[in-house]
């Protein structure tokens, strides 16, 4: 791949857009992706000249539970325990203590069938060029599926060598800004880490905060006819002449569909427009 310093993956404009519609054979539903699916999947970074990178891309790996990474001939030989590489992997350091640095880019291929090229620059020739999303919904729907698949980077300085993009099944590329579209390696790895994560069947988001109570008709009565007795108290509304404001406010508290501390709140507030008023009298 073509880039300078600290920077890889430039965007390619998508084909189109695909639907994610699980594999006939995917099971059940998993809150709109594939079932999840357990995929052999290396993550290799050839000759990369920057120590923090690889600590970033460890990081980005392990988020999205992967930890399978392949230096080749790296700038630094030591640079798995560097200090800006510890520190950029803030905590991954099983993925460091577990990676590989070997010389060539074969010795890093072993047991993978399926390898996914990160190169921008058009090629006359070598594999076609796609996004990930609709690549690896391709891929899982095949059968059989692959047996390992594995995701190559280039040098932050020059990219991916032709005939390293040659042995590639694709060549992936991350739709960006067409007037900056140059990703950083870690974040390049963190987006496809992500988007492969996505298409193995992804990670439940957890609720932190818990589920509502709805308050029921009849607490939302009550507390209607609590602001009723209020508000005419304090001369907003005019019994005589109410103008459907009570309606109004009933279809405005159905729309909110409070919770019962919601009309504790609000009863709350009425009260107190009842004591204000009375010792401002």
């Amino acid at each position: 791949m073509d880039c300078g310093p600290g920077q890889h993956l430039r965007g390619a404009r998508p084909g189109g857009k695909s639907k994610r519609e699980p594999p006939d054979d995917a099971g059940g539903d998993n809150r709109g992706y594939f079932t999840p699916v357990a995929m052999k999947t290396r993550f290799i970074l050839i000759q990369t000249s920057h120590a923090g990178n690889v600590g970033g891309a460890a990081r980005a790996m392990k988020v999205m539970g992967f930890d399978e990474l392949v230096l080749v001939a790296p700038r630094w030989d030591n640079v798995l325990r560097r200090e800006e590489t510890i520190q950029r992997a803030s905590g991954a350091l099983d993925v460091l203590n577990q990676a590989r640095i070997v010389d060539t880019l074969e010795e890093a291929l072993d047991g993978l069938t399926h390898l996914c090229a990160t190169a921008m620059t058009p090629r006359d020739f070598g594999p076609p060029t796609t996004t990930p999303r609709p690549h690896f919904e391709a891929l899982l729907a095949q059968q059989p599926r692959p047996e390992g698949v594995g995701f190559l980077f280039g040098s932050e300085r020059f990219g991916m060598r032709n005939e390293d993009v040659y042995r590639c099944h694709v060549a992936l590329s991350i739709p960006t800004n067409p007037q900056f579209g140059s990703l950083n390696l870690a974040s390049a790895v963190q987006v496809l880490a992500y988007e492969w994560r996505l298409a193995l069947g992804g990670y439940e988001v957890q609720s932190a905060t818990p589920e509502p109570h709805l308050a029921d008709a009849q607490q939302v009565a009550g507390m209607l006819g609590h602001w009723e007795a209020s508000l005419t108290e304090i001369g907003f509304l005019d019994p005589a002449a109410p103008k459907k404001l009570m309606p109004r406010l009933q279809q405005l508290f159905n729309r909110a569909q409070l919770t019962q501390e919601e009309v504790h709140i609000l009863r709350g507030v009425a009260k107190q427009m009842s004591v204000a008023n009375r010792q401002k009298g």
